[in-house]
């Protein structure tokens, strides 16, 4: 029987500098899609077309949004650092709380506020990009693990790299 994961919170962080949880004042957490590259191949013989998935992944841009204006994150704006993306998951089956961690390299590259309005608090808006790694687990175990320069990309224990790596003699 498939568990079902509910989200019920979560923390953005800098994964090596104390004190920066932001479980109290974040609002919204985005860890992006993965998307593969693909290669078109249009044959001028064959009746059809085909975007051929190559072992790669598109540049991913992970984002949170803080309630507030958070000072800290300033610090190192423009400048790439390791994060963590955390959630508490319920498992619905067992009725038990569970991690999902994100740990991502990346720069805040992006800092945009809402619009202010008196009435409402105002929230700020932080995209990370030149991210170089990102993994993911559920509950310990690791969903994927993707790095730049290891050229590693593992999808459930399955490195869709490892034949590129050995064909290069790496």
């Amino acid at each position: 029987m498939q568990t079902l994961y509910m989200l019920t919170a979560v923390d953005v962080r800098r994964a090596e500098t104390e004190g920066t949880s932001r479980a109290t004042t974040i609002s919204k957490l985005t860890i992006p899609p993965l998307s593969f590259f693909t290669a078109n191949h249009n044959p001028g013989g064959s009746v059809m077309a085909a975007d051929f998935t190559l072992p790669r992944i598109e540049p991913v841009e992970p984002a949170f949004m803080i309630k507030g204006i958070d000072t800290e994150v300033f610090g190192g704006l423009g400048t790439t650092d390791r994060w963590v993306f955390a959630g508490a998951y319920r498992d619905k089956r067992k009725n038990l709380d569970v991690p999902g961690r994100a740990i991502i390299e990346g720069a805040v590259s992006q800092w945009e506020p809402d619009e202010s309005d008196p009435a409402e608090f105002q929230g700020c808006n932080h995209v990370l990009k030149e991210v170089t790694h990102i993994e993911f687990s559920l509950n310990g175990d690791e969903l994927f693990y993707i790095d730049f320069y290891e050229r590693i990309m593992r999808f459930n224990g399955v490195d869709h790299f490892e034949g590129v790596r050995a064909a290069l003699g790496a």
